[in-house]
């Protein structure tokens, strides 16, 4: 099963170059049969760029969980720290196989209705 996540473009593209190997979020899927993530890098791109597997979902206070990915993490220690500020709880997706599309789609692509989340959106 696949779920859709709206992704900076700066960050979608480290995700797509490799250098960048934990998507790190507030709040994770419930459905723990996602296997894909589909990439829609969001404005000023807005466009769904590739995909990736799922190796693993890590879990933890946000402090440990930074040390555990901080060397791929793609982002500052800064910006991690904004993101999860007030928060005692922090998810990380490890990021398995890459696909970059050969050319980005439109959202409309992934069927009829489907707008970029928020959050994230499962795909049939």
């Amino acid at each position: 099963m696949k779920v859709l996540l709206s992704i900076k473009p700066e960050f979608a593209e480290k995700i797509l170059d490799g250098s960048k190997k934990f998507e790190f979020r507030k709040g994770i899927f419930k459905n723990s049969k996602i296997t894909t993530v589909v990439i829609y890098a969001t404005m000023p791109v807005g466009k769904v760029v590739g995909q990736f597997q799922i190796d693993d979902v890590l879990s933890d206070n946000p402090e440990s969980l930074w040390s555990k990915t901080k060397r791929y993490a793609g982002i500052s220690k800064t910006f991690y720290d904004s993101y999860y500020q007030g928060r005692d709880k922090a998810f990380a997706i490890k990021i398995g196989h890459v696909e970059r599309f050969s050319a980005p789609q439109p959202i409309s692509s992934l069927g009829a209705g489907i707008k970029p989340p928020q959050s994230y959106l499962y795909l049939s």
